[in-house]
Parts: structure tokens; sequence; C-alpha cells
């Protein structure tokens, strides 16, 4: 006679083996998170995703993105490279105190986390699909799964709380107890109905530390960001040129933007990964802006093979750079330094791209 809850305890098992920090269960009835979803979209929070209003409330239907989907399995993996020292979190802070130093989100330092998820959630999928007892619903037809990872519309912080990988965080990221939040999520939609894992209960408290530490105040409220003043949007997700208002709050972040889990007091139990697929690649860390600056699109393609920073293109990754540049520019205090931003941002003033032409500019007039 199949057994759910032992056969939810197996999947766990394997997901351990093939690098997952933890595995839980979901239903599909998420009715309770459609409202806040419909304000925060109401708002214009989602900025210039509009792939976030388009997909609706599908996004709180797991049952309509894959029909026949009744459970969810959520999956987290810890993302600290594997050398992490103790005071990662200091260490990383202290970047933004050297602005001629590029800083690249640490979760992007490695390889690409979609690729890396999406292909051990089709491993664990398709063992579950191997090892599934003939006595196992659904008993009409074949086991059906389909495994995401921020690629398509699911509500994947509500499901991993749901599930008990932790609680919604003041800035609306995933947090446990023993981990932080320095994790991807991952999920896998299936038509076998599994027991629920209980939920995480959330510990945030009346801590504001993630409300007060954001550059650009983006987390308008706990659990409420605003994605239009967020610094991973405006240099990853928005096409267009960067808002004059909160070009100086970048500083010298040239893809993403970790302060908000920095200074968040559960990350001093984050956990470095187990798999070297996260390690990060030396030539985006510790490397100053105009090495970077200087990259033309063959060395930025060869570069970031593999990489989450190719999706955004070489044009944004130039806009983000000379962004970085002017405000270092504005913090030199040698005449070399200044001489080096300014023969960095000189170098592309005719620039093919309007967009790079325009914060070029923008970057060199910091100077007066």
């Amino acid at each position: 006679m199949f057994k759910a809850d032992e056969f939810v305890a197996q999947i766990q098992a394997w997901g351990r083996e093939l690098g997952f920090s933890q595995i839980g269960v979901a239903g599909v009835d998420l009715a309770e998170a459609e409202p806040g979803l419909l304000a925060w979209l109401a708002a214009g929070f989602h900025g210039d995703m509009a792939y976030m209003a388009s997909h609706g409330l599908k996004r709180a239907r797991p049952a309509e993105l894959l029909p026949g989907t009744v459970s969810v399995l959520t999956a987290r993996m810890d993302y600290l490279p594997r050398d992490t020292p103790a005071d990662w979190s200091e260490r990383e802070r202290q970047r933004a105190q050297r602005p001629g130093e590029a800083v690249v989100s640490v979760y992007a330092r490695g390889r690409d986390y979609h690729k890396v998820l999406r292909q051990r959630l089709q491993k664990l999928a398709e063992r579950i699909e191997q090892a599934l007892p003939p006595d196992a619903p659904p008993t009409a037809g074949p086991l059906q799964h389909r495994a995401f990872t921020d690629s398509a519309p699911v509500l994947e912080v509500e499901l991993a709380s749901r599930s008990g990988l932790g609680w919604r965080g003041q800035h609306t990221l995933v947090l446990h107890r023993e981990a932080g939040s320095m994790f991807f999520l991952g999920e896998i939609f299936l038509n076998l109905p599994l027991p629920p894992t209980p939920a995480a209960s959330a510990h945030c408290g009346a801590c504001s530390a993630c409300l007060d530490g954001c550059p650009t105040g983006a987390i308008v409220a706990p659990q409420r960001v605003d994605a239009r003043r967020c610094i991973s949007y405006l240099t990853i997700e928005h096409a267009g040129p960067i808002p004059l208002e909160w070009r100086r709050a970048i500083g010298n972040r040239i893809y993403g933007c970790d302060e908000c889990q920095l200074v968040c007091p559960w990350n001093k139990f984050a956990r470095a990964s187990l798999l070297p697929d996260f390690d990060a690649r030396g030539f985006l860390v510790g490397q100053p802006l105009t090495a970077l600056f200087a990259w033309d699109e063959a060395t930025f393609l060869r570069q970031t093979e593999g990489s989450a920073i190719r999706r955004i293109g070489h044009e944004r990754w130039l806009r983000n750079l000379a962004v970085a540049l002017g405000n270092a520019l504005a913090q030199a205090t040698s005449a070399d330094e200044r001489a080096r931003c300014t023969q960095a941002l000189a170098s592309r003033q005719a620039d093919p791209s309007a967009l790079v032409r325009e914060h070029v500019a923008w970057a060199l007039a910091q100077a007066l």
C-alpha cells in the first residue's frame, strides 16, 4: 500500500543527495495570497515587469499553470561559495566603501542558478517517476511533473513559506532560522497528492534592519517592496535609463544588490553551498570598474558564458558601470583616481548606444 508520508521522506533524502538543502510539500490553494498580489500590481510596484501583470492570478493558481497539479514540491539550495569566511557579510559591506571596485551580487558570481536548479529538479522529478509504486495515485494516468526556478508565474515565496522552507521576511525574501536567506528556491508541480509539510513560523518580530538599510528605501513597508526603487530591479530588470534620483544610491553596485540581506541578523546563520557551481568567478570579485568597463561585447559574452549576468546584455552592463564610475568619480580623493575614471568614461562618449552615451555624460558630469 502506498504510504505518502514515507514517500515524501524518500524524496527529501533524494533531494539532499542532489545538493538541495531542504525539500517541502505545499498544497495548491493559494487563494489567501491573491488579494496581496493584486494590490501589489495595482500599486505599480512591478515596474517594467509587464509579465507580472499579464500572468495575473495564474501566479497564485498552480493548477492553471499546469493542469492537474495537486501538490508542489518546494526546494531550497544554499548558494554562498564554498570558501565563504565566517565574516563574509561584513566583508561584503566593506566593498561599498571602495568606490572604484565593482560589486556583483553574491548569487550571480558563479554559474547561472536557473541552470543548476532546473537540472537537479528535473533529476529529482525523474527519480520520483521511476520509483513511484504501481498503487500510488494518480491511478487514471501517468505522473505529470514540471520543474520551475524563478522561470514561470509561480508564487515561490508563498509556496516556500507554506511548506516549511522558512518565513517571508520583512524584505520579502524567505528566511530560515538555520540558514538565513542566502539560498535559491525551486519547485516541482505534480499531479500526485502528497501531504503538505508543516509551515514555518515567522521570526522577524519588530526588526527593521532591512527597511532601514535599503539604499533607496525600496522596502516601503514590512513585506512590501516597490521594485521601481530596488537596485536589483534597476540594474537587472529595468531596460531603459536608470532614473536620476536613484543613480547616486546605486554606488558601485553593477549587478544586483545584497544590502537588505547583509544587514539581516538571520544571515549570520547563512550556509555555504556544497556545490562548486556557485564558487565565484575571479573576474567578478574585487575588480576595478575601469577594467570591466573596457570589455567589448565579445569579451562580455565570453566572460559571462553560463552566468546569470549575460541576460542583461552588454549595453546594460555598460550602463550600470557608467553609473558606478560616475559615483566613483564623485568620491575620488586623488588626481590619479579622477583621471582613471574620466579616461574610462571618455573612451565611450561616442558609444553606438544612446543609452550608454547618456549615462556616460551623466557620469562625467559628477566631477564638476
